[in-house]
């Protein structure tokens, strides 16, 4: 009965995640590896390419430090509502990202509450740069903060009593102490936040506008290229996001064991 259990997990997982992820790698490379290089040096995909990762160096790191404030507030302080602003930590989990775009063109559109003001200073934000950035923002936010709330639960506040006994300041109990105590957590959830980031596809469609050259990441890519029949560049590009997905698991995985106990 154990090993049935075994196998049928394995299949189960070969099934669903191996087989297609292998598939679109095969799919790729059936054309040849020139035609590959081809689909994924063309203008539009490099422009993809470093469009996704810049929105992801803008994001993943902003998203990285208030993730860490937004912790400390919730399992620090004492505040009235901690569990009502816990569980709005959740709300990019639970809403689509389609109706998270959709609510952006509400707040930032040419007719939304801030549209026109920002029209009058010359800040567009919906169908380009900034909309992307703000909607990614927006769908990993509760990554780095979800990893690193627990970890600070389980530290407690016995070394920050007693530095501040010493003399330390906040500042200096913080970086010195908590900050090192929190770091695998915090690493690990700048990991899935990359990975998060990276991979956005439904508030990214409703915001970018799919202007390819402007703002067409490279999900977006995948599916223009799709849409217009051009089939193997998709796979391509599908590829270049797969590899970049599997090193970030290489990343997750390696982090993983440095965070278990020798």
């Amino acid at each position: 009965m154990k090993h049935v259990l075994r196998w049928s997990a394995l299949i189960y997982v070969a099934v669903v995640l191996l087989v297609p992820v292998g598939f679109i790698f095969y799919k790729t490379f059936a054309p040849g590896p020139a035609e590959v290089w081809r689909s994924i040096t063309t203008p539009a995909a490099i422009h993809a390419f470093w469009l996704t990762i810049g929105v992801a160096a803008i994001a993943v790191p902003l998203n990285a430090i208030f993730g860490v404030l937004i912790a400390v507030m919730l399992v620090r302080s004492r505040m009235p509502g901690k569990r009502f602003i816990e569980g709005i930590l959740d709300l990019p989990f639970a809403v689509s990202p389609v109706v998270v775009g959709l609510a952006l063109i509400l707040v930032y559109g040419k007719d939304g509450w801030f549209g026109s003001v920002l029209a009058d200073l010359g800040i567009q934000v919906i169908f380009s740069v900034p909309g992307i950035v703000i909607a990614t923002i927006f769908v990993c936010v509760p990554f780095v903060a979800r990893e690193v709330i627990p970890v600070l639960r389980e530290i407690g506040t016995d070394q920050e009593q007693a530095a501040s006994t010493l003399g330390a300041t906040r500042w200096q109990s913080f970086s010195r102490l908590t900050l090192p105590s929190i770091r695998w957590g915090l690493v690990y959830g700048i990991v899935l936040s990359t990975a998060r980031a990276i991979g956005e596809f439904g508030a990214v469609s409703v915001v970018g506008g799919r202007s390819s050259g402007k703002t067409e990441t490279l999900t977006l890519l995948v599916e223009n290229r799709f849409t217009n029949f051009n089939i193997a560049g998709a796979y391509a590009a599908s590829a270049l996001l797969a590899a970049i997905a599997l090193f970030v698991l290489l990343v997750m995985t390696l982090l993983q064991r440095r965070r278990e106990p020798s």
